[in-house]
C-alpha cells in the first residue's frame, strides 16, 4: 500500500473497534500483537493499560517502532478512525461514544481501578456487534465484565492463552468465563482477527436472511442442540440466535450454514461451545444498582414486615452464576438486620445452565467484583480466597441453585419475591406468555415480580400491578391462572418460526422415535416369549423412563411437586417391595421375583406378582430395570422350585426398616464425630475470627491499593526495560565510536577527580585502572612545554572551551581540546579533556601546502590561473596568476564580475557576457577567446573555460573556471599561417605537380598544377583527389601505363618502408596520339606525425623530344654525312608540351 493510499483509509470509519487491555507483561504481549498486524486492516485499536498516575508513558514511542500505523494518545472528542492505534493517556479513564472517545478524571475514592471493564462496557453499548475484546497479559481481572458486555452485545472476544502471558491472571479470568471465542498467543492473533474480518458472513450484506432462509440448517442446528442438551432453541428470538449462530461460523471460518452443520455433526464440542454461546448471561452484583436501592429501601422492607409466615421464600429465575441470587441475599439479610425480625428467607436460584449453576454454588468471584458492590459491603459479605473473593457461609446457606428449565420444568410454588431480570427478552411472544403464566402460579398474592428495565408482563397485564413502571417492579394481583400445556407452533410468535417450526418438530419426534425404539429393543430383547401386561422400565434413581400396559390401580400421581420416582406413583402396597426389590436388583445385578402381593380392588383382593429384571446393558449405556406387573389367580398349590417367592409384607418391611436403621447409624456416628471435630475447632476459630475481620477491611483497602500500585509498577518496569535495552545500545554505541575514532578522553568529575578514560589517554598520561577516583594532578604526562593544570583552571574560571596544540617528547602531536562537562542546557558538572591526534592531519596539512605552492608554480610556468564565482554570494576569487595576467594588484584590487568586464575589450564584452550567461542558463560549457586591457593599456588575448556546481532544481551555484594567456600563441599562430600562406603559394606557382602522402599512401596535399590537370583532363576524384589513396591509383591503372604506375607503387611502398634515398622514374604517358613522357621523383621526410612521400611529377615531353632531335641529327660513326637537306627531310615529332602529368 502506498503512502497516499494508507493516509486515504485513516480517515475511514473502522469496520471493526478492537479493545485491547493489558495490565503487567502486556507490552511484549502488544510488541508482539502489533509487530504482525497489517498496516491496511481497516480496524481501529484502542489499548487500554493500568498506568501509574506519576509516571510518563512511552507507549506511544515504544509501539510506533512495532508498527506503520498511527500510534496517537487518546484526546477527549477525538474520532476513532481505521488503521490508528489509540492510547490511554495516564490518570484517565476511557470511553466510547458515537464513535468519538471521552476521557474522565480517574477517582480513587471509587476504590479498585479496573479502567479496561470500564472502556469495554462502553465499546459494547456504543459499537455492538463491532466491538471486539482482547485481553493480554496482566494480573487480577479487569475485562472479565467487559467481556461478557461484548458477548451480549454480539461481539468477538480473543484471550492471550495462560502458557505464553508473562502474568496470566487477567487471562485466567477471562478464560474461566468461558466467554472467549479465541484463546491464543499475541503474535498468533492478528492473523485469525484479519481472517475473521475477511469472512464472507462479515463483508457480504444479507447474510442473516441468508441463514434465515435456510430452514433445513437451522431445523437440524435446534435438533442437534436439543438431542444433546434437552434445551429447545426453537422459539428463542430469532434475531439473537442467528446472531449467535453467525458469529460461531464466522469464528470456526466455515463457508456458509450448510458447512456449520456438518461441524456440529462431526464435533460434539462445537455443538457444547454453540449452546454456552445462546445462554450467555450477562450480570453482576447489584447490576441496575437504583433498581435494587428502590427494592431495599422500600419494596423488600414492606415485604417482609408484612409476612404472616416464617419462611420467606424468593425465586431468582435465569440467575446465571449466582449474583444476582447473593445480591437479593445480601439485601434481605440487611433488611433482617434492621427490621430485628427472625424470618428465615430461603431463595431458590435457577438455571438451565449446569456449569453457571455449580458455579454460583461454589460463590466465587473474581476481585472485580469489588467495583460493583456497595461501600462496606465487600468486608462485611465476603472472604478473601487468593485472588478471588467468595460469599460468606450464611449467605450461600440460604440460596438453593438448582439446574430448572423456565418454559418446561414446573414452577416453584409459594413464591414471595420472583425476579426474572433480562431474560424475557430473548424468547418469543408465545414462551414469554408461558413462563409469565408460571410465574403468576407461583407468587402468592401480593408477592413481587421484578424484570428487567426493558421487559413487561404484555397479555399478561391484568394478573401484575404495577408499582414502579421504571424499575419494572409488579404485584402480584392473586388472579389464579394455571398454565395449560399446548403446543407451541400453535401461539402468536414470530412469523418466521412458524414456518419452521412444524418441520422442526416433525424432525424431533423422529428423534425421539429413535429413541423409544431403542428402548424397546431393549426391553424386547430381555422379555422375548413372554407376555407382559404392565411394564414400567426405569433406571437406577427409580425414574420411570417408559411404560407399557394399563396401570389402572397399580400407579398414580402423586399430589404436590411432581416427580418421576416410580415408587412414588406406585400404591402404598407396592411402595416397599417395589423399592426393596429395586435396590437388591441394581445392586447384585441378579432378577428378583415377588408372589401373592395383595391390593385392593372393587370386586375384593387382587394378587400380584411383581418381577424385577436388569435389562441388558452395552457400553456406554445407563443400566435399567424392568419393572414387570401381572395379575394372578389365587392357587392353593404348593409354591414349585424356582418360582417366584411368596411375599411377606411384614418381614419385607421389618427387613427395609432394619436396612434403614443401619444407615442412620452409621450416618449418626459419622455426624458426632464430625460434630465433635468442628465443635473443637469452632471455639479456636471464633476467637480469630473477631480479629481477623477487624483487619480484614483495612488489608482489603490495602491490599487493592497494592495490586493498582503492583500493575503499575509492573507496566513502568517493562518501559524501563525498554529503555535500559535502548541505552545499553546506545552505550555499546559509543563505546565503539569512541574506539574507532581513537580520540584520547579523559573524563573528570567537579573534584577534578578522574571518573573515566579511554584506552587511547593511556598514550598520554601515565594512567591505569586503578587511578579511577585519583585527582587529575597526580599523574603525570608526556606532553612537552603544556600546563594541563592551568588550562583545567581557565575553563573553570571562565566556563569557556580552551584548545591548544600539544606535542609528546617524541615528536607526536595532538589537539587538545577542555571543556565543561554540561549536565544541562546552562549547568555544567566537571570536566572533560580530548587529544586528537594531529599527526596525519599535520602530514596532510604540509602535503596540501606543498601541492598548494606546486600548482602556483604551476599556473605561473603554464601562464593559467584559477578562478571562482559564488553566484549566491557574488563572490569572485582570483589566484595568484589571474591577477598577474590581469596586470592587477592581489592587495589593492577586489575582483568582481563587473570589475572583470571592465577589464575585457570593449569589443569583447557583449560576447563574453553573453557566452557566460548562456552557459548559466543552459548548461552548455562556456569557453570563450578574447582580449583584455590592462590598467596600463596593454592589450592581452586570454582563453577561458568554466563549469559550474548545480543544485538539486538544477540551478547553478558556483563557477569554476581557468584563463590561459594566449597572447603569444595568436602571436606565433598568426606569423604560422602567414608563412604557411607564403609557402603554398610558391608551391603553387610550382611547374611540377607536387602532391604529398601520409604513411598509408594517402594523398594529403596537392598543388595547384595538379589541381589544374586534373581539370584539364577530366580526373573525377573528390577534393581534387586530398583523402584519396594513391597506390590504389597506381595499382588500377589500365594499359599503356600501367607498369610504370605499377613501378611507381613499389618506390613509394619501399620509402615508406624506410628507404631514405630518393627515386626518379621516367615513365611515357601517351594519349589520343600525343607522345607524353615524365619524370616522377619519390623522396621521402619525416614529420611529428610520422612518414611522408613528396612525390612530384614533372612534364619532361620537351626534353625528351629535344634529346630524339639531337640523337637524330648528331652523325653516328660509319654514316656518310647527308646534306643539309637531307637531314631535315625527316625532323622528328613536335611535342606537345602543353601536356601535364599528374
Amino acid at each position: 500500500m502506498s503512502a497516499g493510499e494508507f493516509m486515504d483509509t485513516a480517515d475511514r470509519e473502522p469496520k471493526y473497534y478492537v479493545g485491547i487491555g493489558a495490565s503487567a507483561g502486556g507490552l511484549e504481549a502488544l510488541d508482539a500483537f502489533f509487530s504482525q498486524m497489517p498496516v491496511d486492516s481497516d480496524m481501529a485499536f484502542i489499548v487500554i493499560q493500568h498506568l501509574s498516575p506519576d509516571y510518563k508513558s512511552l507507549m506511544v514511542e515504544l509501539l510506533s517502532k512495532r508498527t506503520a500505523m498511527n500510534v496517537r494518545r487518546a484526546e477527549e472528542g477525538m474520532a476513532v478512525t481505521a488503521n490508528t492505534v489509540y492510547l490511554i493517556p495516564p490518570r484517565k479513564q476511557l470511553t466510547i461514544f458515537h464513535g468519538k472517545l471521552l476521557l474522565s478524571d480517574l477517582d480513587h475514592a471509587k476504590g479498585i481501578n479496573l479502567p479496561i471493564d470500564i472502556f469495554f462496557r462502553s465499546l459494547a453499548e456504543d459499537q455492538g456487534d463491532k466491538a471486539i475484546g482482547i485481553i493480554l497479559s496482566g494480573t487480577g481481572s479487569d475485562g472479565v465484565r467487559g467481556i461478557r458486555a461484548i458477548k451480549e452485545a454480539g461481539g468477538m472476544i480473543m484471550v492471550q492463552s495462560e502458557d505464553s502471558a508473562k502474568f496470566d491472571g487477567m487471562p485466567r479470568a477471562a478464560i474461566a468465563t468461558g466467554l472467549a471465542d479465541m484463546i491464543l498467543a499475541a503474535d498468533a492473533m492478528p492473523g485469525k482477527l484479519i481472517s475473521f474480518a475477511k469472512h464472507p458472513f462479515t463483508s457480504a450484506p444479507g447474510h442473516p436472511q441468508a441463514l434465515l432462509s435456510d430452514e433445513d440448517g437451522l431445523t437440524r442446528i435446534f435438533a442437534l442442540l436439543r438431542e444433546q442438551t434437552k434445551v429447545d432453541f426453537t422459539y428463542y428470538k430469532p434475531s439473537t440466535v442467528l446472531r449467535r449462530i453467525e458469529r460461531r461460523i464466522t469464528v470456526c471460518q466455515t463457508a456458509n450454514l450448510r458447512e456449520y452443520v456438518r461441524l456440529l455433526e462431526s464435533s460434539p464440542g462445537e455443538v457444547t461451545t454453540l449452546y454456552r454461546e445462546l445462554l450467555i448471561g450477562v450480570t453482576s452484583f447489584f447490576r441496575d444498582r437504583d433498581v435494587f436501592t428502590e427494592l431495599g429501601n422500600v419494596y423488600l422492607p414492606a415485604l417482609l414486615k408484612a409476612s404472616e409466615r416464617r419462611e420467606i421464600r424468593f425465586w431468582v429465575a435465569g440467575c446465571s452464576t449466582g449474583e444476582e441470587a447473593y445480591t437479593l441475599a445480601i439485601l434481605a439479610q440487611e433488611c433482617l438486620e434492621r427490621l430485628d425480625r427472625p424470618l428465615s428467607v430461603k431463595i431458590f436460584a435457577t438455571d438451565i445452565d449446569r456449569d453457571a449453576i455449580l458455579h454460583a454454588g461454589n460463590g466465587l468471584y473474581a476481585e472485580s467484583i469489588a467495583a460493583d458492590l456497595p461501600p462496606g459491603m465487600l468486608a462485611k459479605h465476603f472472604v478473601r480466597r487468593d485472588d478471588h473473593y467468595q460469599v460468606n457461609r450464611h449467605l450461600r446457606e440460604m440460596v438453593v441453585f438448582a439446574q430448572h428449565n423456565l418454559t418446561k420444568d414446573p414452577p416453584f410454588t409459594n413464591i414471595d419475591l420472583l425476579s426474572c431480570r433480562n431474560m424475557l427478552i430473548y424468547l418469543q411472544p408465545v414462551l414469554q406468555q408461558k413462563v409469565l403464566e408460571f410465574m403468576n402460579f407461583s407468587l402468592n398474592p401480593q408477592g413481587l415480580l421484578l424484570l428487567g428495565t426493558s421487559e413487561t408482563p404484555g397479555e399478561m397485564g391484568e394478573y401484575f400491578e404495577p408499582l414502579h413502571h421504571r424499575f419494572k417492579i409488579f404485584r402480584s394481583r392473586g388472579k389464579r391462572r394455571h398454565p395449560v400445556e399446548k403446543p407451541l407452533f400453535q401461539g402468536t410468535g414470530d412469523r418466521l418460526s412458524r414456518q419452521y417450526a412444524s418441520r422442526f418438530f416433525r424432525n424431533e419426534y423422529a428423534l425421539g422415535q429413535r429413541e423409544e425404539e431403542r428402548i424397546q429393543d431393549r426391553l424386547l430383547q430381555s422379555l422375548a416369549g413372554d407376555y407382559v401386561p404392565l411394564v414400567a422400565v426405569v433406571n437406577e434413581h427409580h425414574e420411570l423412563l417408559h411404560l407399557v400396559g394399563e396401570s389402572e390401580g397399580l400407579l398414580r400421581l402423586p399430589s404436590g411437586k411432581q416427580s418421576n420416582d416410580i415408587t412414588r406413583m406406585a400404591v402404598k402396597e407396592l411402595a416397599i417391595p417395589l423399592a426393596t426389590g429395586l435396590q437388591k436388583v441394581f445392586h447384585s445385578g441378579q432378577e428378583i421375583s415377588y408372589a401373592n402381593i395383595r391390593l385392593p380392588a372393587r370386586d375384593g383382593v387382587r394378587t400380584i406378582v411383581m418381577r424385577i429384571r436388569p435389562l441388558a446393558e452395552k457400553k456406554g449405556q445407563l443400566p435399567l430395570a424392568a419393572v414387570i406387573l401381572q395379575e394372578s389367580a389365587p392357587s392353593k398349590s404348593e409354591t414349585q422350585p424356582g418360582a417366584a417367592q411368596v411375599l411377606d409384607i411384614s418381614r419385607e418391611a421389618e427387613q427395609r426398616i432394619l436396612d434403614l436403621e443401619q444407615d442412620l447409624q452409621f450416618t449418626k456416628e459419622n455426624l458426632q464425630a464430625t460434630i465433635e471435630e468442628l465443635e473443637t475447632s469452632n471455639e479456636e476459630l471464633q476467637a480469630t475470627n473477631e480479629e481477623l475481620l477487624a483487619s480484614n477491611e483495612e488489608l482489603q483497602s490495602t491490599n487493592e491499593e497494592l495490586q493498582s500500585v503492583n500493575e503499575e509498577l509492573h507496566t513502568v518496569n517493562a518501559e524501563y526495560q525498554n529503555k535500559i535495552l535502548e541505552l545499553t545500545e546506545m552505550t555499546n554505541d559509543l563505546d565503539n565510536l569512541i574506539s574507532a575514532t581513537q580520540i584520547a578522553t579523559v573524563f573528570l568529575d567537579e573534584n577534578l577527580e578522574i571518573r573515566k578514560f579511554t584506552p587511547a589517554a593511556a598514550n598520554i598520561f601515565r594512567i591505569l585502572q586503578s587511578d579511577v577516583g585519583r585527582p587529575i594532578s597526580h599523574l603525570t604526562h608526556r606532553l612537552h612545554g603544556v600546563d594541563v593544570m592551568e588550562a583545567l583552571h581557565q575553563v573553570e574560571r571562565q566556563g569557556q572551551p580552551v584548545s591548544q596544540e600539544a606535542c609528546t617528547l617524541e615528536g607526536e602531536c595532538y589537539l587538545m581540546r577542555v571543556l565543561p562537562y554540561a549536565i544541562g542546557s546552562s549547568t555544567s558538572s566537571g570536566m572533560l579533556i580530548t587529544f586528537m591526534d594531529t599527526g596525519p592531519l599535520k602530514q596532510s596539512r604540509d602535503a596540501l601546502a606543498m601541492h598548494q605552492e606546486l600548482l602556483i608554480k604551476t599556473q605561473e610556468m603554464a601562464r593559467v590561473g584559477s578562478w571562482q564565482l559564488d553566484l549566491g554570494t557574488r563572490r569572485l576569487d582570483w589566484s595568484a596568476e589571474v591577477h598577474r595576467i590581469f596586470g592587477t594588484d592581489p592587495e589593492t584590487f577586489s575582483p568582481t564580475y563587473e570589475t572583470f568586464m571592465e577589464l575585457v575589450h570593449p569589443e569583447d564584452r557583449e560576447t563574453v557576457d553573453k557566452t557566460y550567461q548562456r552557459a548559466l542558463r543552459d548548461g552548455v560549457p562556456y569557453e570563450v577567446v578574447h582580449r583584455l586591457v590592462r590598467p596600463g593599456g596593454e592589450v592581452r588575448i586570454v582563453q577561458e573555460k568554466s563549469v559550474e556546481t548545480r543544485n538539486e532544481a538544477g540551478q547553478a551555484t558556483i563557477s569554476m573556471g581557468m584563463v590561459l594567456d594566449v597572447t603569444d600563441l595568436v602571436t606565433v599562430r598568426d606569423a604560422l599561417r602567414l608563412s604557411q600562406s607564403y609557402l603554398r603559394s610558391v608551391i603553387d606557382a610550382l611547374p611540377a605537380h607536387l602532391v604529398i602522402l601520409d604513411q598509408d599512401g594517402v594523398i594529403e596535399y596537392v598543388n595547384a598544377a595538379w589541381r589544374a590537370f586534373g581539370r584539364d583532363n577530366g580526373l573525377r576524384l573528390p577534393a581534387d583527389a586530398v583523402g584519396t589513396n594513391y597506390l590504389r591509383i597506381c595499382e588500377e591503372a589500365a594499359p599503356p601505363c600501367h607498369e610504370e604506375a605499377q613501378r611507381t607503387a613499389q618506390a613509394v611502398r619501399a620509402a615508406l618502408g624506410g628507404c631514405d634515398e630518393a627515386t626518379e622514374i621516367e615513365y611515357p604517358c601517351h594519349q589520343e596520339g600525343r607522345q607524353r613522357w615524365f619524370l616522377a621523383r619519390i623522396q621521402p621526410f619525416d614529420t611529428p606525425k610520422g612518414r611522408r612521400v613528396l612525390l612530384m611529377h614533372d612534364n619532361i615531353t620537351a626534353l625528351k623530344a629535344a634529346e630524339d632531335r639531337l640523337r637524330w641529327e648528331a652523325p653516328r660513326p660509319g654514316d656518310a654525312p647527308a646534306d643539309s637537306q637531307t637531314a631535315h627531310t625527316h625532323p622528328p615529332a613536335r611535342p606537345d608540351s602543353d601536356e601535364k602529368q599528374p
